[in-house]
């Protein structure tokens, strides 16, 4: 296969902001699911796991705001790329397509628009899936010293506009190309082709790709910290899979998840950060056994 669309999806963009429209791929029937994406990715890292979930499930695939084929409307102030924000956008655009209820999974960047969908429309998220992320809060807390040059891009993309955006913009494909080697450990899991079309993507979209990034040093942080000091927590049944980063950096993950959710399954995977191309079976494996799940425990 060298398409860059999902196979038997169908390709729309549906208007969810004043200036914002989301390019979406829509497959399949049944109960619905929005599969969230990641950096530097578009929708197109779903597109072993949303065939299967296709087969008794509506799978839908969005590019997020700022990414991919979906539009890219400039940094206006912090809330332009707020996961607050982008976490609306998801639930417009499940409701333009019909649906008022959904379950959600995002990976990395989708994950954490998933996690704050989840909190603040506890009502229209029936199940969240987490692949390879913590909550924004979380990941600030557990960087310190040497060991947060693993996360060099963080602070980089958390500075005030201008520097981040010349830097990466000089050789765009030298550094998002870099997060593709150095996370992978199947590097064939990711073929040229594609490799080739996340790099045309993030290629046009440094400005907001930035912008996403340093809302999470900033609203994205006190979002999280009025949840936690307000005792907010996810309501629905939680799955996450990680890497065994945890253990690697000397924190528990689980602890850190349970903090958010009484009702989570945590798993760690073999797999590199990019698991639903490098693992698509045990994604897929560990996403159904969620759906399976009552709302009310497992």
């Amino acid at each position: 296969m060298t398409s860059t669309t999902i196979p038997g999806f169908d390709y729309r963009h549906v208007t969810v902001d004043d200036d914002v429209r989301l390019q979406v791929a829509v497959g399949g029937s049944g109960r619905p699911v929005v599969l969230l994406h990641g950096f530097p990715q578009t929708h197109l890292m779903w597109r072993h796991v949303a065939t299967d979930l296709a087969a008794d499930h509506t799978v839908i695939c969005p590019d997020l705001r700022g990414y991919g084929g979906s539009d890219k409307p400039a940094e206006r102030d912090g809330d332009t790329y707020a996961k607050r924000t982008m976490a609306a956008d998801v639930v417009t655009l499940a409701r333009e397509l019909g649906h008022r209820q959904f379950a959600l999974a995002g990976h990395d960047r989708g994950a954490l628009v998933a996690i704050r969908a989840g909190l603040d429309h506890p009502e229209t998220i029936t199940h969240l899936a987490s692949l390879d992320v913590l909550p924004t809060l979380d990941t600030w807390d557990i960087l310190h010293g040497v060991d947060a040059v693993v996360a060099f891009h963080l602070y980089l993309m958390a500075l005030p506009p201008g520097l981040p955006e010349q830097l990466i913009g000089a050789s765009p494909d030298a550094f998002f190309g870099y997060f593709l080697d150095v996370w992978a450990r199947d590097p064939q899991a990711i073929p040229p082709h594609v490799r080739a079309e996340y790099l045309r993507a993030s290629r046009e979209a440094v400005p907001s790709i930035v912008a996403d990034y340093r809302a999470s040093a900033g609203v994205d942080l006190t979002h999280d910290r009025a949840d936690r000091a307000a005792g907010n927590r996810l309501t629905m049944p939680v799955t996450v899979v990680q890497q065994d980063w945890g253990a690697a950096l000397g924190f528990d993950a689980a602890a850190r998840w349970r903090a958010w959710t009484a009702d989570l399954e945590h798993h760690t995977t073999s797999a590199g950060h990019f698991m639903a191309e490098e693992a698509p079976t045990e994604v897929v494996g560990v996403l159904r056994r969620l759906l399976a799940r009552s709302r009310t425990g497992r």
